[in-house]
């Protein structure tokens, strides 16, 4: 599990290709946002988060499996991740931001994430 990489991650990179796309502006995980979103334009007021199916248990998703060791570890550990999206998520909004959270299995489908982030993007103009 120590491998699994924290930042420039396979479905960032493809949210990345998509922004580049769209030709919008953007900043990679400022830390002066809550939560360090992944993608962010403080001017345009917006913020995308790069969730992996797995560490953040996307519901109804194959991949937010719980390891059958240590269970109530994991059970605890995936609703206090779950509990600290929300709240960063929460304290983005009261600032204003418009945030969109893009999952891990929604990047195997580039026309997906292409028109989710375009709906994001026409609403905030």
């Amino acid at each position: 599990m120590k491998r699994v990489g924290r930042a420039r991650t396979a479905p960032e990179e493809l949210v990345a290709l998509e922004l580049r796309k769209l030709g919008v502006k953007y900043r990679r995980t400022p830390r002066d946002l809550p939560g360090s979103p992944d993608f962010a334009n403080k001017a345009r007021r917006w913020a995308i988060f790069v969730n992996g199916c797995y560490w953040h248990h996307h519901e109804g998703c194959a991949r937010a499996t719980i390891p059958t060791r240590n269970r109530a570890f994991w059970t605890a550990k995936f609703a206090d991740n779950r509990k600290r999206d929300r709240a960063k998520v929460r304290e983005l909004r009261t600032m204003g931001f418009q945030v969109l959270t893009v999952w891990e299995c929604q990047t195997y489908s580039g026309d997906l994430i292409g028109r989710k982030l375009q709906a994001m993007l026409r609403l905030r103009n």
